[in-house]
């Protein structure tokens, strides 16, 4: 029987933040390892937010544009490679509908949560091995500020449209997102303390 093992969450940042790099002087090759690493979980950031499959892989070939086009702009002393590739794919989705139009509402039922945690509460959604984690810190917030979250970061909503869609005020709203995410943000930082 044949062991496989996997890549550490170091190695796998290491072997992301060099391919990053030699994208950056120019070398195609290492676009296929970052792709083969990050599509799967970039697919499901976008899915979140665009919900058709189609039109989600059209948005993951478009980010993949974005990271051979602006791979020289990656600091790896400002963001893990997951954190800035999910926000570019993120920001690609958002793009993406607000380009075609909000489409039809999906049940929490449906869609998996994607979560993320780094130091940052604001930049938190994609990094896997935090997750249990995030979950936890997610599930002990007020369920109005859980569910502004979820529809901000993980469905892409602007707070304009969330404040249509949950029908609360504009103020109000954003009022839940800032405390929410202060919570999460104690939350997650009492749990890397603790």
């Amino acid at each position: 029987m044949v062991k496989i093992v996997q890549p550490s969450p170091a190695d796998r940042r290491a072997r992301l933040e060099n391919a990053l790099q030699q994208v950056a002087d120019g070398d195609r090759q290492p676009l296929r390892l970052i792709y083969d690493l990050t599509s799967s979980k970039l697919l499901a950031v976008i899915l979140q937010i665009v919900r058709e499959r189609d039109a989600a892989e059209d948005v993951l070939q478009n980010v993949f544009i974005k990271v051979w086009q602006s791979a020289g702009r990656f600091d790896t002393t400002r963001a893990s490679p997951i954190t800035w590739l999910c926000t570019i794919a993120r920001n690609s989705a958002i793009d993406s509908v607000r380009k075609s139009g909000r489409r039809g509402e999906v049940s929490d039922d449906v869609l998996p949560d994607i979560e993320d945690e780094t130091p940052d509460a604001e930049d938190m959604l994609c990094d896997a091995e935090e997750s249990a984690r995030l979950q936890d810190c997610l599930d002990g917030l007020k369920s109005d500020h859980r569910k502004c979250i979820r529809m901000a970061f993980f469905r892409g909503y602007t707070h304009t449209e969330l404040s249509q869609v949950l029908d609360v005020p504009l103020g109000t709203l954003k009022s839940r997102i800032r405390r929410g995410l202060a919570s999460l943000k104690g939350c997650l930082e009492g749990v890397a303390n603790g």
